[in-house]
């Protein structure tokens, strides 16, 4: 299995951007696809995830802002991330948990058996 992110870059407060990570291999069971984020000295945190019957889950940090969805005709992953402030500047992975019985932005990185190799977001006010 091999994930891949893209649409990083730099914005102002206030912008817009939307990420997408491209997933190929088989997985099996209810999978649950995530977004974590890491910035500088912090510990990687869920942002958003969404499971095999398209449930979402956000943390409370980015509910009403960011967005998670995906594309199965192209095993694609999207957040979309709107109104961004310079805290949710970070790298932000895709991951993936295969035979999930759960699916939620709380859930520990270390749950994911999948990752990509990141795309960075910095936000500047």
């Amino acid at each position: 299995v091999q994930l891949v992110e893209s649409g990083g870059g730099s914005v102002q407060a206030g912008g817009s951007l939307r990420l997408s990570c491209s997933v190929s291999g088989s997985m099996y069971g209810n999978v649950c696809m995530a977004w974590f984020r890491q910035s500088a000295g912090k510990e990687r945190e869920g942002v958003a995830t969404i499971w095999y019957n398209d449930e979402t889950n956000y943390a409370p940090s980015v509910r009403g802002r960011f967005t998670i969805s995906r594309d199965n005709t192209k095993n694609t992953l999207h957040l979309q991330m709107d109104n961004l402030q310079p805290e949710d500047s970070a790298m932000y992975y895709c991951a993936a948990r295969p035979a999930s019985a759960y699916c939620y932005a709380v859930v520990s990185p270390q749950r994911f058996d999948y990752w990509g190799q990141g795309t960075q977001v910095t936000v500047s006010s």
